[in-house]
């Protein structure tokens, strides 16, 4: 086996990791939090510490470093995925890669450190974790994105390409309209929750996705 089919396997995995420590941390996070709902609730309450409100959400998450560690690791597991795709595909689109899933690292870390939470609101720190989650939730669809194109100008009828195409726009979607929703009382389309995790489950559905597919062509 070749080092670029190693290195393409490896990513594959660890895109896979990644996704599959999101949705595990924040199930098992989640089970734990009384009243927890994922249309109302963003998923970064569940990292809350402070028991108490926020924003008219009622806050208790008693395994919040869980979900904290679970973003600074899938962030870090995201990261050395499109170092390992580096090696495996074009340098172009493998350097685009890597610039992007740095941003993704650091800004689900920061969603991780900092939390979004009255306390947090009260120092002055919650503009960071706003910029957190806009910097992985975007730099991760155009991932998707970046990823589709590569692919299509090779094969245009790909049908993996046009899905991580389709998962990327979706995804950048969802936060419009998360951004859109929120900030107007008029116009309640769907639970800002839902928003979200459209936003959020894009990458990771696209994570799955590519894992499965690197996977396969072993």
């Amino acid at each position: 086996m070749t080092i670029r089919r190693r290195s393409s396997i490896a990513a594959g995995v660890l895109w896979m990791l990644s996704a599959l420590v999101h949705l595990t941390t924040e199930a098992v996070t989640a089970a734990a939090f009384t009243g927890y709902s994922y249309a109302t609730n963003y998923i970064s309450d569940l990292g809350i510490p402070e028991v108490g409100e926020y924003q008219g959400r009622a806050i208790d998450s008693p395994l919040h470093p869980v979900m904290n560690v679970g973003f600074v690791v899938q962030g870090a597991l995201f990261l050395a995925a499109a170092c390992f795709a580096l090696r495996a595909w074009a340098t172009g689109l493998g350097r685009l890669l890597v610039a992007l899933a740095i941003v993704y690292a650091i800004g689900i870390s920061l969603v991780g450190i900092v939390h979004g939470s009255q306390a947090s609101d009260n120092d002055g720190t919650a503009i960071f974790h706003v910029l957190g989650a806009g910097m992985a939730i975007i730099s991760g669809n155009v991932v998707a994105i970046a990823v589709g194109i590569g692919v299509v100008r090779e094969r245009p009828r790909s049908p993996y390409a046009l899905a991580s195409i389709a998962l990327g726009a979706i995804g950048l979607f969802g936060l419009a309209m998360l951004q859109f929703d929120a900030g107007t009382t008029t116009v309640d389309l769907l639970p800002d929750g839902v928003w979200e995790r459209i936003a959020v489950y894009a990458v990771t559905a696209w994570q799955l996705m590519t894992g499965t597919v690197l996977l396969e062509e072993v």
